[in-house]
């Protein structure tokens, strides 16, 4: 059923549902994982001029150790890519390119209560993207881990 699936990931910690579950049905169906950061062209842009370099380098490293802490949280394969650009665009194309069954990414991210004023980068890659998005959110504190299958972790 799935091939090929991106990880869209910001380094955020509301991410790493996404990454698990994601993770979770590449093993299940022997799926090639890629796992995309994408530097936003934006918030580069918005530095002063003499931080932008150091801005790029420092989401560049950002990029690096996120897409690190998914490597290290499985045994499967991942390829790594760090893209610059509009993360919903960018997240549309390389879904493209690399022939995604699926996206999957977190529906909170660095952007948090603000995603409400500017839109999230998660429900305009769900309005845009050409393959199906698997959205998965945060858990409030009070919430219990759900397995795929639907039966509550003992604790």
């Amino acid at each position: 059923m799935f091939e090929t699936i991106v990880v869209a990931t910001d380094g955020s910690e509301s991410v790493r549902r996404a990454v698990d579950v994601a993770l979770d049905l590449a093993e299940r169906f022997d799926a090639e994982v890629h796992s995309l950061y994408v530097v936003d062209e934006g918030d580069v842009a918005s530095s002063p001029d003499r931080l932008r370099e150091e801005m790029r380098d420092a989401l560049h490293e950002r990029g690096e150790a996120a897409i690190g802490e998914i490597r290290e949280s499985t045994s499967i394969d991942v390829v790594a890519a760090i893209e610059e650009g509009h993360p919903p665009s960018v997240i549309d194309e390389y879904a493209r390119e690399v022939g995604a069954d699926m996206v999957a990414m977190g529906t909170r991210g660095r952007h948090g209560e603000n995603r409400f004023l500017i839109g999230s980068v998660a429900e305009r890659v769900v309005r845009t993207c050409p393959v199906p998005v698997l959205t998965v959110r945060q858990l409030a504190a009070d919430e219990g881990e759900t397995e795929l299958t639907g039966t509550p972790e003992q604790s």
